[in-house]
This record gives C-alpha cells, sequence and structure tokens, in this order.
C-alpha cells in the first residue's frame, strides 16, 4: 500500500502550532518569569518548565496563576501560551465531535479550487490515478450513485479523494460540493444521457461552470446527435474511440501519406466504432491525401448507411464496401494502407471466428496484402507480445504504441500496433 501524502497534511499545521506554545511557554518560564500559584516554578529544572507548559493545553493557567515578575517579552510570551493552548485543544475536540456527528458536511465545507469526478468503474479510476501523478495536493471528490464503504476507504487512503454518494444533478448536493468553487467537474459516468443531463442542470445552476464541465460519451453515435446542442457547444466532450483515432491519423497516417508521390488507397478492415471515427478524422485532416476507401465489414452496407447519416461522407475520393471475411477481402490489394478495428484486438474475441485474423496464417495475409512501404495498423483493447511477434516475422517493421484515451494523458489505455512493409 503507497504511503498517503494528503489526509494527514491538514493536521499538520495543529502540531506545529502545540510545539510553538509549549516552545514560548519554556521560554517565558526559562527568562525569569514566576506564576502566583506556583512562585518556585522560576527555580525548576527545563524538564518541569516544559511539563508545565504541556499542562497548560489541559487546564490553561488556572492552577499555576497568572505570570508575574521577569522580562515583558516573557510575560508577554506565557499569557500567550495561556490563550494559546487550551483554545488548540478546545478547537481540535470541536472539530473531532463534528467529524464524529457530520461526517461528509465537514469534509466538503471547505472545498475550493478542487476537481469533481463522477462516475463509476476503469474510467474515473485512471483519471484520479493520472490526476494524483500530475498533482499530489488538490482536493478531490468521487460522486458514485452506490454506497461502498469499502471503495470510499480505499481511494481515501491511496488518494487522498473524499467520497459522496449521490446524485450530481440534484441541487443540495451541488450546493455541498461547492460545485461553483470547482477547477474541473469530470461526468465519466457509463449512460451518456444521465451526463448530458447532469451538465445542462450545473449550467443553469452554476453561472460560469460550463467551461469546466468535461464529459465522456461512450457512444459515438449518440455524440454525434448532440453536436449542436448547447452542452456540447459550452462543455468539453471526448469520447476514446474519436480521441485514439485522431491520434492516430495525425501521428502516424498524414506521415505515411505525405511519403507517396500519388494518392492513397486505404482499407478500413471492420467498420465499428474506432473504424467509423478513423474515417471521420482522414475526412478532417487528410481528404486530399484520398484516392479510394475501402470498407469491409460483415455488416457493411447497413453500417455505412448509418454512419452517413451522421458524419456526412465526402464525395472527393471513391468509396467501396466489401461484405464479408475480411481476409478474403484484403487478398484483392495491395493496399498503402490497412486499418484493423475488428473484435477487441488478438487478445480477446467475441465472436469466435475473428480469432483467425491473428494467428499466424491471418498475419501472413495481412502482410501479404500491403503494397511496398504500406503500413498495417492494428486496433487492440489489450497488449499482445504474441502478436507483436507474428507481425516481425512477417519481416514488419513494428511498433506497439499504448495510447490513453484522452489528450490530456487520461483515460484508460488503448493498443496500436503499427507495422511497416518494406519500401
Amino acid at each position: 500500500m503507497p504511503q498517503n501524502p494528503y489526509t494527514d497534511q491538514q493536521f499538520l499545521w495543529r502540531g506545529i502550532c502545540a510545539l510553538l506554545f509549549i516552545a514560548i511557554g519554556v521560554i517565558a518560564l526559562e527568562s525569569g518569569v514566576s506564576v502566583s500559584e506556583r512562585p518556585d516554578v522560576v527555580d525548576a529544572d527545563i524538564l518541569s518548565k516544559t511539563y508545565y507548559s504541556l499542562s497548560l493545553f489541559v487546564i490553561g493557567g488556572v492552577e499555576l496563576g497568572t505570570p508575574q515578575g521577569g522580562p515583558l517579552y516573557g510575560r508577554v510570551l506565557l499569557w500567550l501560551s495561556y490563550f494559546g493552548a487550551p483554545i488548540l485543544a478546545a478547537s481540535t475536540l470541536l472539530e473531532a465531535l463534528l467529524r464524529a456527528l457530520a461526517p461528509q458536511s465537514w469534509a466538503l465545507r471547505r472545498l475550493k479550487n478542487h476537481v469533481i469526478i463522477v462516475g463509476e468503474g476503469e474510467l474515473p479510476l485512471s483519471t484520479l490515478k493520472v490526476l494524483r501523478r500530475h498533482n499530489s495536493k488538490i482536493p478531490v471528490v468521487v460522486v458514485t450513485s452506490n454506497k461502498d464503504d469499502l471503495l470510499a476507504a480505499e481511494l481515501k487512503q491511496t488518494f487522498g479523494a473524499f467520497v459522496v454518494t449521490g446524485d450530481i444533478s440534484h441541487e443540495f448536493l451541488v450546493e455541498q460540493l461547492r460545485v461553483s468553487e470547482a477547477r474541473r467537474v469530470f461526468l465519466l459516468g457509463e449512460n451518456s444521457l444521465r451526463s448530458y443531463e447532469a451538465a445542462a442542470n450545473l449550467i443553469e445552476r452554476v453561472p460560469g461552470i460550463a467551461d469546466r464541465v468535461v464529459i465522456h460519451c461512450s457512444r459515438l453515435r449518440f455524440m454525434r446527435s448532440m453536436e449542436n446542442t448547447a452542452v456540447a457547444k459550452q462543455c468539453e466532450i471526448f469520447n476514446t474511440y474519436h480521441l485514439a483515432a485522431s491520434a492516430l491519423v495525425r501521428s502516424h497516417l498524414i506521415e505515411q501519406f505525405r511519403e507517396t508521390h500519388t494518392r492513397d488507397i486505404v482499407v478500413l478492415a471492420g467498420f465499428g466504432r474506432f473504424g467509423q471515427t478513423i474515417l471521420e478524422e482522414l475526412q478532417n485532416s487528410a481528404l486530399e491525401e484520398l484516392e479510394t476507401v475501402a470498407i469491409i465489414d460483415q455488416d457493411a452496407r447497413r453500417r455505412v448507411l448509418v454512419a452517413d447519416e451522421q458524419m456526412q461522407f465526402s464525395g472527393d475520393y471513391r468509396r467501396e464496401l466489401f461484405e464479408g471475411d475480411v481476409a478474403e477481402c484484403l487478398r484483392g490489394g495491395p493496399w498503402d494502407a490497412v486499418l484493423l478495428d475488428t473484435d477487441n484486438g488478438p487478445e480477446a474475441f467475441t465472436v469466435a471466428k475473428n480469432a483467425g485474423l491473428y494467428t499466424a496464417a491471418g498475419v501472413a495475409t495481412l502482410a501479404a496484402s500491403l503494397s511496398p512501404g504500406g503500413v498495417l495498423i492494428v486496433w487492440s483493447a489489450f497488449a499482445s507480445p504474441e502478436f507483436e511477434r507474428r507481425l516481425a516475422r512477417q519481416r514488419l517493421a513494428v511498433e506497439a504504441r499504448r495510447v490513453r484515451a484522452r489528450k490530456s494523458g487520461k483515460g484508460p489505455r488503448h493498443t496500436l500496433f503499427i507495422a511497416r512493409a518494406r519500401a
């Protein structure tokens, strides 16, 4: 278990103050100041004077009497210790009582410039981990819909985060969380509609909060349909597939296109969420480089029809659709670029027959489909060293890149296998 640098920092100042009051009490008595009820204390040894200074936290100066004699500065210091020590002790006791009676209200009372993370599962936890690596001291509140004392204790001990159970769209919780003072509000729930609704409620109730709200939309089609809403225009919206596709096109494919003298032929082997976002980003960033985009999918025509309603395919390149087995369609190459978005990648299959694409024979087919200097990019939800080795055996230059889902370096990781054929 890593050490927690967060939870004990709020008590540090009390320890410093306690030591300070003890020290000034001892200094005052050492300077020659006596007390009316214990005049012999001035002649006592240093340990006795330290003991009397410690007693001020319990009984104040009641048993010692008032400061007498000695220099003026000594009497002033002793009076300061007389008042400061019992006030510090009383305030600590009162805070402990309030913490016991209303722990949530007490923990949230001074929130300012904090981060609110709403949601459950891997994405909120990944966001919290990355946030702590970049900033170990910023206050963080995690809002969940289900009460889980074990999770709350773990997040508090490991990350210094306070866990609140509730609905961020409720006015009472908005006030308790001091949303108006928050630096960022991350809405990372799995229900995209509820996240948009929560953002709309926050915008209505908290003026000026919109540009500090970040929404994860897990459904790409829903995100596109909401593009013209007030929430989408004012808040930051992201989709993990969309961001991964954007990074891939800009960091690898555009460079590949520029190295060729003619316009390129691109194959999208699988037209799921990742394949659709790749094509959308290609249209936005490299439209003039495309000659033909070939889309291969078991249900290619229906998927293209659905995607075309929302992303509006450009007419500046030829589009060819192939319905059937990806490996069979790839044999119609060679192709300049092949982007494979089939199943969850080499290590996880939701459809058993997809496994053939990632076997040694399947990888040989993929490699043979590339033109000289062509590039193969395979999206995967997981890393796969064995798949890397299979690509390398086909004399391809292989790079496995682990990328975060968000540009800021947050969110779950994807793996992109990037393999280049020899020119």
